[in-house]
């Protein structure tokens, strides 16, 4: 749950985005995470026009999130997921098995998929007339048809980080477009329904509306 008082647990994000990236910024992984773990936590910002000096020590490329609890900083989204999944076995198993699952997943969703899916969509913002990458994320995803039709979770029983991650990653609309992976679509629809999703993604939403008040008035 979102705190309005001191918290040590602290996600900072861009204090105001354009339209495009609202609902897909990736502090709402870690939103949801908190949500998730019940844990308590507390969103601030840093400006997104001009990264200043303060944001680049935290931040060494000027991204966002980065997360601080207490006199731990991090950076990079799945390191600070894996940080928070850690306070709590609703995210991260501790069956020696099932932990060892929800971290092959969770690198898996950054390092196979989410890593071939931008570039792909990169590519494709110049419509080329056959982009050369999409062989290669079909495949991707052809792996994961096959995994979701046979299974709800990807680790056991029940939702872990490693499935918070995959369909964070697999919500995006360009994955979405390209169709015909049904199986896929029911996890990330299903997954997506979950109550800490849903807060998290209205929470950011209106953090960067309330940024947009915050601007109208400046004018």
């Amino acid at each position: 749950m979102e705190s309005g008082n001191q918290s040590e647990l602290t996600i900072w994000t861009f204090d105001w985005v354009p339209d495009g990236p609202r609902g897909f910024v990736r502090d709402l992984r870690l939103r949801w995470a908190c949500e998730e773990a019940g844990l308590d936590y507390q969103v601030l910002s840093v400006p997104f026009e001009g990264r200043g000096e303060d944001h680049l020590v935290q931040q060494p490329f000027g991204q966002v999130p980065f997360l601080t609890d207490g006199d731990l900083r991090l950076f990079e989204s799945g390191a600070c997921l894996l940080h928070i999944a850690e306070k709590s076995e609703v995210l991260m198993p501790q069956d020696v098995a099932e932990k060892a699952g929800t971290l092959s997943w969770l690198i898996s969703a950054l390092n196979s998929v989410e890593m071939v899916s931008l570039p792909w969509w990169f590519v494709g913002l110049s419509n080329p007339p056959e982009n050369p990458l999409e062989g290669w994320l079909r495949s991707r995803l052809d792996v994961l048809e096959g995994v979701f039709a046979a299974r709800d979770w990807l680790v056991g029983e029940r939702f872990t980080a490693a499935d918070l991650i995959m369909a964070d990653v697999l919500r995006l609309p360009w994955v979405r477009d390209l169709g015909s992976y049904p199986a896929t679509d029911s996890y990330v629809a299903r997954i997506c329904a979950r109550p800490a999703f849903e807060k998290a993604h209205a929470d950011q939403m209106a953090h960067f509306a309330a940024a947009d008040a915050a601007r109208a008035d400046e004018m």
